[in-house]
């Protein structure tokens, strides 16, 4: 079994060419977008937090690019891959919707290569491997086995 270590280097490794933007939101739509592109820019894939991104309400994931979401990729691996935090509870949940959101219109599957999405969906099955339970008491299942259908599709988007 792939060790959270191993699987963690293999998605860094995935997008490790993915430049940081210069904004990851469309920052002058309104308040909130600023907002969430002012706390991204002044993170990293290193110092992302889980008190950054874990509020479902205030996600600035939501609104983030896709090109910022593949630089963000790496740091939101590792904060699926944590315990759940006391206050925020586990991330995994929240990364499974958005990599399923809009299905396969995906945004942020359309701009990720071929390479990158199938560590992503290696990622998802470490995540189906080693936290099953977690997963389960969570309901998010159907969400985890989804994100895998969407991920593993090779098709261009038409």
């Amino acid at each position: 079994m792939t060790s959270d270590d191993d699987i963690l280097q293999r998605v860094q490794q995935a997008f490790a060419d993915c430049r940081r933007p210069e904004h990851f939101t469309d920052f002058t739509h309104c308040e909130e977008c600023a907002e969430h592109d002012e706390l991204l820019r002044s993170r990293d894939i290193h110092t992302l937090r889980i008190e950054d991104v874990g509020n479902p309400g205030w996600d600035p994931i939501c609104f983030i690019s896709p090109e910022g979401f593949a630089y963000y990729l790496p740091a939101l691996a590792r904060l699926a891959l944590a315990e759940p935090d006391y206050a925020h509870g586990w991330y995994g949940g929240q990364f499974l919707w958005h990599l399923c959101y809009d299905g396969h219109q995906n945004k942020l599957w359309v701009a990720c290569t071929p390479k990158q999405r199938r560590v992503v969906v290696e990622l998802l099955r470490h995540i189906a491997e080693t936290r099953a339970s977690l997963v389960d008491s969570e309901l998010h299942a159907d969400d985890l086995f989804q994100a895998i259908e969407i991920w593993s599709d090779e098709r261009p988007v038409a």
